[in-house]
């Protein structure tokens, strides 16, 4: 069955993608189909340890024509930029600018998914698309509700892609996400996404009977 997304053709320029086991990889891999000219800023959540020091931003950036980095507390949100949380840090977006916090940890894990896209659902609402790829637990599964009930669209991976399934499972049962596709679909959807075209893809319901029973 084909499903149409964007039916409304309604620009979507806010991206959020949220991603832990397995979905380092995935990352790169969507990134690196994004063009350069790209009308949308990108925020970026893959959880990682509290002592991790490294700077993502230079391996993810060697993969895109996309500008990629981690951001500091009060940098201005702009088009073309990819802004991937620092380690030990919350990431949300507010009034335009990055805000990076030390709150409790959700989900275990600081910075967590959820409160990235629950922030750019209160700040954007209609114009975000969250993303969730591959890990384990259900990090993002409400943040994409967020995103749903301001009137944006939500994605996930393909379980049967996912390296580890939890998190997408989860996401395609509880919030019947617009579609779960691949990796290479996602990306291609994205940028007709910030075009304001609609987008058409096949089967994008089929995934969750089977979601349902990996995330029970």
């Amino acid at each position: 069955m084909a499903v149409e997304i964007n039916s409304e053709k309604m620009v979507r320029d806010v991206i959020v993608v949220g991603a832990s086991a397995g979905g380092f990889h995935a990352v790169i891999d969507l990134l690196a189909r994004l063009p350069a000219e790209l009308p949308a800023f990108i925020g970026i959540v893959i959880h990682r340890g509290a002592a991790s020091t490294s700077n993502w931003s230079t391996s993810l950036g060697r993969k895109t024509k996309l500008t990629v980095v981690e951001p500091a507390n009060g940098d201005r949100l702009k088009r073309g930029v990819v802004y991937i949380a620092p380690g030990d840090c919350h990431m949300t977006f507010e009034s335009g600018r990055i805000h990076l916090d030390g709150e409790p940890k959700e989900h275990y894990t600081r910075p967590a998914v959820d409160p990235l896209f629950g922030s750019a659902a209160r700040a954007y609402g209609p114009r975000v698309v969250g993303v969730v790829l591959s890990g384990g637990g259900h990090d993002g599964m409400l943040g994409l509700l967020d995103i749903t009930h301001a009137g944006g669209l939500s994605l996930a991976q393909k379980i049967s892609e996912a390296e580890h399934h939890s998190m997408p499972a989860f996401s395609i049962a509880h919030d019947h996400v617009s579609a779960a596709l691949s990796v290479d679909e996602l990306g291609d959807a994205l940028v007709r996404l910030t075009r304001g075209e609609a987008v058409s893809v096949r089967d994008a319901e089929a995934p969750s009977s089977d979601a349902k029973r990996q995330a029970s």
